[in-house]
C-alpha cells in the first residue's frame, strides 16, 4: 500500500489543497462542512494522516473536484 508519501498520494492531497485555496475556502470551514475539527484538515494536507476513499469523496465534491478526474492521475 502506498504511503502519504508516495507521488500519487501527494498528487491527490495537493490537487484538493489547491482547489480549497482556489475556491477561497479555509481549512476551518472545510472542516466544519465535514463535522471535523480544522486540526483533521491540517493534518491531511500536511501528511500525518491519510484519507479514507469516503473522507476523500467527500473532500473532493466539497472543493468542486470530481473524485474520478483525481484518481485518474494516479499510474
Amino acid at each position: 500500500m502506498a504511503s502519504v508519501y508516495s507521488d500519487e498520494y501527494q498528487r491527490v492531497i495537493n490537487a484538493l489543497k489547491k482547489s480549497r485555496k482556489e475556491k477561497g475556502i479555509t481549512q476551518a470551514q472545510l472542516a466544519e462542512a465535514l463535522g471535523k475539527p480544522q486540526s483533521f484538515i491540517a493534518k491531511v494536507e500536511n501528511g500525518e494522516r491519510r484519507l479514507d476513499v469516503v473522507e476523500f469523496v467527500y473532500l473532493a465534491r466539497l472543493v468542486g473536484l470530481e473524485p474520478e478526474k483525481i484518481l485518474a492521475t494516479i499510474n
